[in-house]
């Protein structure tokens, strides 16, 4: 079924009356006239009738039209809107585990990390303030939020019952620095060729800043970064699966200049980043600790590649974040190529 159509006197009174039903995140919309909906369509190449996915569960199909009129909702421009596409697309296979990241109590956000041309292309933001908004990022990520509200239902208290929720809820998406790191993209290490642009999508709980400007030795920067993610294990939750670790220039500069790549970060965080059960007893989860054999160890990575390592922020300061899944395994991350069909080969296009 189409959209249907509205008429309402101006942009003013599109707000007051998307605002009444409830068809916003809380912030002001922009009207989206059939007029921007089909620029939008046409900038991505999609027809308003194409079905990009089919939440899992319920079996709720989601149009392009759709899409596109929350993406130009969210302040995206015509040419944003195929990222926001393919996001949908990643968000619906069953290995995102749509229903369930949408409505459970943890709270958890699609992240998306944009990797190729396409970056430079829309302005994407990748360094400094890079999980804090700036150029498109900001509607990119608004418009899934607003596309998990107005399609799948979403609504806080109603579908999505996260206890606390996250900023992330309102918009989650960066790119990746591709220019100034030493290393392989992260959409290239999943498979997708080089100069093919793709978005990378996890449902994922807060990030969690850390920092170490005291040493230029890669181990034990990596050792920071192990810490953090056990904390994560002791606090939050034990099941191992796909961790995001954003990278930023002076942690990388180190760890370059020291002959290490992605994969080197990897292993040693997949051998540092494990707990072990008394290890909850200090956390006030005694019950927990009591459970089993206190030596029983549990790795939050299953394999080095479960680390999704990402180079991403400004050129100083010795901060990274380690961003955890939001119920491990279960919820894995997804790629998707922007404009291409990677399962056809990379010149064929939707």
């Amino acid at each position: 079924m189409g959209a249907r159509i509205l008429e309402v006197a101006d942009g003013t009174e599109a707000n007051e009356v998307f605002a009444r039903h409830g068809w916003t995140d809380g912030l002001p919309i922009v009207a989206p006239t059939p007029e921007r909906v089909a620029a939008a369509l046409d900038a991505a190449l999609l027809e308003p009738e194409r079905i990009l996915g089919v939440e899992p569960v319920r079996g709720l199909a989601i149009t392009a039209e759709k899409v596109a009129i929350n993406a130009v909702m969210a302040g995206c421009r015509p040419a944003d809107v195929a990222v926001v596409a393919a996001a949908v697309e990643a968000m619906c296979e069953p290995a995102y585990l749509l229903h369930g990241s949408a409505a459970s109590t943890g709270g958890s956000a699609p992240l998306l990390v944009v990797n190729g041309p396409i970056r430079t292309e829309l302005g994407l933001h990748a360094t400094d303030n890079a999980l804090g908004g700036g150029g498109p990022n900001v509607a990119i990520g608004r418009a899934l939020r607003l596309v998990l509200l107005n399609l799948l239902g979403c609504e806080p208290g109603v579908l999505d019952h996260s206890t606390l929720g996250h900023p992330g809820k309102i918009s989650f998406c960066l790119a990746e620095d591709e220019e100034d790191s030493p290393w392989l993209p992260l959409a290239q290490e999943r498979g997708v060729p080089a100069g093919v642009s793709a978005v990378t999508v996890l449902a994922c709980a807060p990030p969690r800043q850390v920092m170490n400007e005291w040493t230029a030795d890669p181990e034990e920067i990596c050792e920071t970064f192990a810490a953090e993610i056990r904390a994560n294990q002791c606090g939050y939750s034990i099941w191992p699966g796909n961790y995001v670790l954003v990278v930023p220039r002076q942690l990388r500069d180190l760890l370059a200049a020291a002959g290490w790549q992605k994969a080197d970060i990897r292993h040693r965080v997949w051998e540092r980043a494990r707990v072990r059960r008394r290890d909850w007893e200090a956390w006030g989860k005694r019950a927990l600790a009591g459970r089993g054999e206190p030596d029983q160890e549990f790795p939050a990575l299953e394999s080095p590649d479960d680390l999704l390592v990402v180079a991403a922020g400004g050129a100083a300061g010795g901060f990274a974040a380690v961003i955890p899944p939001w119920l491990g395994n279960r919820a894995r991350a997804v790629t998707a190529g922007i404009g291409v069909c990677l399962a056809c080969g990379p010149e064929e296009e939707r």
